[in-house]
């Protein structure tokens, strides 16, 4: 699997789990999924580009899979994460929530 490939189904898993999630107040968890998914993207960039016993480091690392600052990105993929999705609260609550049998007020015709 090719980092590109990676970071398109991370994006897609994490902006359907973010979608579903957005109406609580959740974008603290959003940023906290998306720390943990960069570790882990770090790692498993590390580990698979390593020659022999010698690691990349975090200078290559930068250098080949980042774009702006720390954000990866590889042959135009960039890892956008949960945190790209705004958190929307409900527009209605209690009693201001509307239905369809609200009565409207009878018109005469005069």
């Amino acid at each position: 699997m090719q980092p590109d490939e990676l970071l398109t189904s991370i994006n897609r898993t994490l902006t359907g789990w973010a979608r579903y999630f957005r109406h609580g107040v959740s974008k603290a968890i959003f940023n906290a999924i998306d720390h943990y998914t960069w570790g882990r993207i770090m790692r498993w960039l590390r580990a698979k580009y390593e020659r022999g016993t010698h690691r990349i480091g975090m200078p290559e690392l930068r250098r080949r899979f980042c774009d702006v600052g720390w954000r990866f990105a590889h042959n135009g993929v960039v890892f956008t994460g949960a945190s790209s999705v705004a958190v929307t609260r409900y527009r209605y609550r209690g009693n201001t929530i509307t239905t369809p049998w609200t009565p409207k007020p009878a018109t005469t015709n005069g």
